[in-house]
Parts: C-alpha cells; sequence; structure tokens
C-alpha cells in the first residue's frame, strides 16, 4: 500500500523515464507501464491495439519472447504467481507511443502521450551529448599527443559507466579439495 502511494507521488515525467527500457537496441515502454500511465487496464490497451494492429508495424510495437520476458521479470520484479502476467508483455517504441495518440483519444492519453514525446526527446539530447563530448576528448587527444595522455584517461574513465562484476551464487568452500574427496580420504583413514 505504501509502494503505491510512493509510485502515484512521482512526477509522470519521473515515472516514465522509469519505465523506458533498452530491448532490442531500441528504448521501448512496456504495455503494462503504459496502460499504468493511461490510467486503463493492460487488457483494454492491448485489445484497442489489437483493433487497430495495421497501425502498428515491427518498428512500433513488437511482443517480447519468452527469454526476453523471463529475463526482463528477473530484473524489474514482474509477478509470477497466479493473478500475475502469464503473457509476455507487448514493448512500444517512440513511434508506437505517438500512434497509441490516435488509438486512445481521452485527455489522459492525450496528456500522458506529450509527456512520453519530451521523456524520448531528453533521452535523445542526452546520448548526442554525452556522444560529443566523446567525440571531443578523442579530437585533444590526437592533438595533444601523449602530454595529456593521464588526464584524458581520467576523463574517460569519469564518463565510462562501471560494469558491476556478476553475482556469484552458491557456497564458496576455503578449501581446495573437493567435498567428496575429503569425505572419502576421512572414511579411508578411520578403517
Amino acid at each position: 500500500m505504501a509502494e503505491r502511494r510512493a509510485a502515484k507521488a512521482k512526477s509522470v515525467p519521473e515515472r516514465i523515464r522509469q519505465s523506458i527500457f533498452l530491448i532490442r537496441g531500441q528504448k521501448v515502454i512496456l504495455d503494462a507501464h503504459l496502460a499504468e500511465l493511461y490510467a486503463v487496464r493492460t487488457r483494454v490497451l492491448i485489445q484497442a491495439v489489437t483493433r487497430n494492429l495495421s497501425r502498428f508495424p515491427r518498428d512500433f510495437m513488437f511482443q517480447l519472447t519468452k527469454r526476453e520476458f523471463a529475463n526482463l521479470r528477473s530484473q524489474i520484479v514482474i509477478s509470477s504467481l497466479w493473478g500475475g502476467r502469464r503473457t509476455a508483455p507487448y514493448a512500444f517504441t517512440e513511434q508506437g507511443v505517438a500512434m497509441l495518440s490516435s488509438v486512445l483519444r481521452s485527455r489522459r492519453a492525450v496528456t500522458v502521450n506529450i509527456e512520453i514525446m519530451r521523456a524520448f526527446v531528453e533521452l535523445r539530447r542526452m546520448v548526442s551529448e554525452h556522444a560529443d563530448l566523446a567525440n571531443r576528448i578523442a579530437e585533444l587527444e590526437e592533438r595533444y599527443d601523449g602530454q595529456f595522455e593521464v588526464v584524458f584517461d581520467a576523463i574517460r574513465g569519469l564518463i565510462t559507466p562501471i560494469a558491476k562484476p556478476p553475482k556469484r551464487i552458491g557456497y564458496l568452500s576455503t578449501e581446495s579439495a573437493p567435498r567428496a574427496a575429503r569425505i572419502g580420504g576421512e572414511r579411508a583413514a578411520r578403517a
């Protein structure tokens, strides 16, 4: 209950930014998140889309594969118990979201679509600025050769995301011998 209130307390632009995922190399929003933003049930949203399927080619909307859905479910903790989602969600690209405005005509849908378009534009701007900065650093590095190599390495270290090491699963043993060998050896010593 407190989580719902906290989610509603977030501003719409913030909720939209958190709902944009990178899937198959495209920035998309899932049908359940769109339905929540539009204040309709996911089933109703999908029903409206399937009634107007000719407006949604593959580059506007696609359904996730079982593997993508399982990966996404583990990342964002989608319920897998009864009452949870049983089918893979649909992912809508920026163009697909824009097309939704012609299918869903409520005032809320229009307002939310405008905010979603602004969020996509802001993401594109941020990506281009990051690319521009990387290009400028490369140009400066070529111009000043090795004189400022340490400085350029430090700057590159600041703008590149830090890769987290994968979590290890299981028990770690400090002993080098396998457990079965140790047990067999203990039994042989007792006899």
